[in-house]
């Protein structure tokens, strides 16, 4: 697996989501801007503060949670 250093979780940040690079910039944003059919480009534009790897690595956090598995927890 690749590894996902841009993205970091704080409590002290954005509530704790996951962000890029410790900025207030969380991926879910991200990954809904490219949902709703923004560009790479567009979406640096709009924050020019951000990278192209920080897109890439938006794209592979959410692949890596995607194959995340919830397990009930047992009950007594």
């Amino acid at each position: 697996m690749t590894q996902i250093e841009r993205i970091t979780l704080d409590p002290a940040v954005m509530g704790g989501k996951p962000c890029i690079r410790g900025q207030r910039v969380t991926v879910a944003m991200v990954l809904g801007l490219l949902a709703a059919g923004r560009s790479r480009d567009e979406i640096l534009q709009a924050y020019p503060y951000l990278e192209a790897k920080d897109i890439d690595q938006c794209l592979a956090y959410a692949a890596w949670r995607m194959e995340e598995r919830d397990a009930p927890l047992a009950t007594a």
